[in-house]
């Protein structure tokens, strides 16, 4: 593994260290559209992989949406990717996102990793 793609330690002395894990300069991607909250416009999700094939980062871009709602879902797509690359799993992640009585997601973040943890 090259230096590049070598884990890195954050943190100060006195806190724990976490170990993030660099994503390949060149990286396998996907992108698919999501349904969300019954809206007629389109949203876009791009995953980039791993070179073992594992999810690294998150991208939620929509079709039309207004400008607050859409920085809010790319806020939520940017934290997703940090967790996965700081190694949360995705349950543990889909275990404390926002759900309504019916158990499902409350946010376009949320039904993102309801998708990604039904398929993994």
């Amino acid at each position: 593994m090259s230096a590049l793609h070598q884990p890195r330690s954050v943190g100060h002395a006195d806190e724990a260290t976490h170990m993030r894990r660099d994503l390949p300069q060149r990286r396998r991607s996907e992108t698919f559209e999501i349904a969300f909250g019954g809206f007629a416009n389109k949203h876009f999700v791009t995953l980039g992989y791993y070179e073992d094939g594992s999810i690294g980062e998150v991208f939620i871009a929509f079709q039309k949406s207004g400008m607050q709602t859409e920085a809010i879902a790319r806020d939520g797509a940017i934290l997703l990717s940090l967790a996965l690359q700081y190694g949360v799993p995705l349950h543990s992640i889909k275990s404390a996102i926002t759900r309504d009585l019916k158990g499902e997601p409350m946010s376009i973040v949320g039904a993102v990793v309801d998708k990604l943890s039904a398929s993994s």
